[in-house]
């Protein structure tokens, strides 16, 4: 597999995406929802004039072990473990790798 993007750690515990010349944010609260409680998160673009809209999601797979990132742009996968380190500080960032095209859990 090879590394397509990043992810790390932000401002105020939120959490930086950078894929390619995109770049998106997961707030502090929404990663501990997905964390503790294994729910589906909004992923935010943050455009140039201010505005924050949503443009994708982030889940768990069905076997708990990676966070798969689904972006308008594409979908990627990340280790628990690693998404864990980043979230919590013990990472600078960690690389997200290419989802293939129908996998969706």
């Amino acid at each position: 597999m090879t590394e397509i993007g990043t992810l790390s750690c932000s401002t105020g515990g939120a959490l930086q995406i950078s894929v390619e010349a995109e770049h998106y944010r997961i707030g502090a609260e929404d990663a501990k929802s997905l964390l503790f409680y294994g729910r589906a998160i909004p992923i935010y673009e943050d455009r140039s004039q201010g505005d924050i809209a949503i443009e994708g999601y982030a889940a768990m797979n069905a076997s708990g072990k990676t966070v798969m990132l689904h972006t308008l742009v594409g979908s990627y996968i990340i280790p628990l473990v690693s998404f864990q380190r980043v979230a919590r500080g013990e990472a600078i960032s960690a690389p997200l790798f290419p989802l293939a095209p129908g996998v969706t859990s």
